[in-house]
C-alpha cells in the first residue's frame, strides 16, 4: 500500500480513534511483527506494551491492559496455554484475548483455548484496527 493511501486511510478513520488511550499488550516472538503492530496501534492512539517471550501473565497482572493480542506459536511457549491461564486467573479473566496465527485451524484453536477472537496472519492494518476497536470501543 502506498504511503499516501495509508495516510488517507488513517485520516478517513479519525472518528474511530479513541480519545482516551487504552493499553494493549502484544505478545509475539517475532520482533518485526511486534514493531509493526506497535506502530500501527500507536497511530490509532493506543498505548502499546510488547512482550517477546512467555512472561505474559506477569505483565498482564501488573498493567491490567484492556486487550491482549497473543501469538499462538512463540518460541518455547504455547499461546493457547497462555490464553487458558489468562482466562482461568481472576485478575486477568476479563481481558479480551485475540489470538494471532497463520494456522489454517485458527477458529478451532480459539474455541479450544477460550480466546475471544482471532486474527489470521498475514493481516492488513485495517483488519487489526477493526478487531481492536471491536473490543475497546464498545
Amino acid at each position: 500500500m502506498k504511503s499516501e493511501n495509508i495516510i488517507g486511510t488513517i485520516q478517513a478513520q479519525q472518528s474511530s480513534i479513541p480519545m482516551k488511550k487504552h493499553t494493549v499488550v502484544v505478545a509475539d516472538d517475532d520482533l518485526a511483527i511486534l514493531d509493526a503492530m506497535k506502530l500501527m496501534l500507536e497511530l490509532y492512539n493506543f498505548d502499546v506494551e510488547t512482550i517477546e517471550d512467555g512472561r505474559v501473565m506477569t505483565k498482564l497482572v501488573s498493567i491490567q491492559p484492556k486487550l491482549l493480542l497473543l501469538d499462538v506459536c512463540m518460541s518455547g511457549v504455547d499461546g493457547r496455554d497462555i490464553c487458558r491461564t489468562v482466562k482461568a486467573t481472576a485478575a486477568t479473566k476479563d481481558i479480551p484475548v485475540i489470538l494471532i496465527s497463520a494456522s489454517v485451524d485458527l477458529a478451532n484453536i480459539v474455541k479450544d483455548s477460550g480466546a475471544d477472537d482471532y486474527l489470521s496472519k498475514p493481516f492488513e492494518m485495517q483488519d487489526l484496527i477493526s478487531k481492536v476497536n471491536k473490543y475497546l470501543l464498545n
